[in-house]
């Protein structure tokens, strides 16, 4: 399938340079980073929420697992896992389970875990599993500086995020 055309027409519009890396079939982003042969605390994960105000998706690196009450805490909401079955209608040209980071692209709200920022590079799923989308930090941030981000995970080596 290869990058998603949403996906495209966004990085496009707004002049951000990207490099597609391919990769053997994997079904999750630490999978992709393993595959690909880059840091897997590099590969910027979406995992899709959902409360009766609609979608949110929290992105987050590969290695770290999601704490939904910070979200919550965060954004004032009470949201919760969404079904991979309700992906397909959010990122109809995706495959089901590639869920790119750039979920603003789709019109979703966005919250990202501040450690992506310092980050060197960001990798993010392109809407496959085949691919990933490789951006310089500096474009990252250009692309989700009016989102909202705080610390909303948690390292699955340490247990806690630390500064």
């Amino acid at each position: 399938m290869a990058i998603a055309k949403t996906l495209i027409n966004y990085l496009d519009e707004r002049g951000i340079d990207y490099e597609l890396v391919e990769h053997a079939h994997t079904a999750t982003a630490a999978a992709s980073a393993h595959q690909a042969h880059v840091p897997v605390h590099q590969v910027a994960k979406a995992v899709v929420l959902r409360d009766a105000d609609g979608y949110v998706v929290s992105v987050l690196p590969a290695n770290h697992s999601l704490e939904i009450q910070w979200v919550n805490d965060e954004l004032g909401r009470q949201l919760e896992m969404a079904e991979e079955s309700e992906f397909k209608k959010l990122f109809s040209d995706c495959e089901e389970g590639a869920v790119p980071a750039i979920a603003d692209a789709y019109g979703i709200q966005v919250i990202w875990d501040d450690e992506l920022a310092y980050t060197a590079d960001i990798y993010i799923e392109a809407g496959d599993h085949e691919h990933l989308i490789w951006l310089e930090r500096r474009d990252f941030r250009k692309l989700m500086k009016s989102l909202p981000h705080t610390i909303i995970s948690k390292d699955s080596e340490v247990g806690c995020w630390k500064y």
